[in-house]
């Protein structure tokens, strides 16, 4: 049979809400599973970022953060917790990729903070914190760890910004430990 509507005919729904319930109380996991469930959504989220759709990214790494921080049905053992931490860091940066995007430059940074306060060491976190960067002491200080930062208006190197030597030293403590980063 004929389709009643032709193709590419443009249409208009109206839709109703019914009903609004919140979301399932999280259910204690074995850290097994949260890191199962965690690398599901990262890579949720790496789907959405190739596709350009970093709003559906960042949504999906902030859900497998919220599986891998979760509620646990029995502690993790050591191995299960370096898993864990370094599911952590990577849906972090994934996290502060797809806010440089989106063009959250706080957010980012606040990203790259947790990352380093997890991994100090780790060279994708500080290659992005490079790129937004520290500022300038402020006359007021303000609560909190992002206090020491401001927002660039993009997120554009240090050395785009006539900060050369900032950008030296954190370009070069993220070389050091990331000679491979194509980057």
């Amino acid at each position: 049979r004929e389709p009643d509507v032709p193709p590419e005919a443009p249409l208009l729904f109206e839709v109703t809400l019914l009903e609004v319930r919140d979301g399932p109380d999280p259910q204690p996991l074995p850290p097994a599973a949260r890191l199962r469930l965690g690398a599901q959504r990262r890579e949720r989220g790496n789907f959405h970022f190739a596709r350009g759709d970093f709003a559906a990214a960042l949504h999906s790494y902030r859900l497998a953060l919220r599986a891998l921080d979760g509620p646990a049905a029995a502690p993790p053992g050591p191995q299960e917790e370096e898993e864990l931490r370094e599911q952590r860091v990577k849906c972090l940066n994934n996290c502060a990729a797809a806010e440089l995007k989106l063009e959250r430059v706080d957010e980012a940074l606040a990203s790259c903070e947790a990352a380093l306060s997890i991994s100090p060491d780790n060279g994708r976190a500080l290659l992005r914190r490079g790129q937004v960067g520290p500022a300038p002491p402020r006359t007021a200080p303000q609560p909190g760890p992002a206090a020491r930062y401001r927002p660039l208006l993009s997120p554009q190197l240090l050395a785009q910004q006539g900060r050369d030597a900032e950008a030296t030293l954190v370009l070069r403590r993220a070389l050091e430990l990331d000679p491979a980063s194509k980057v």
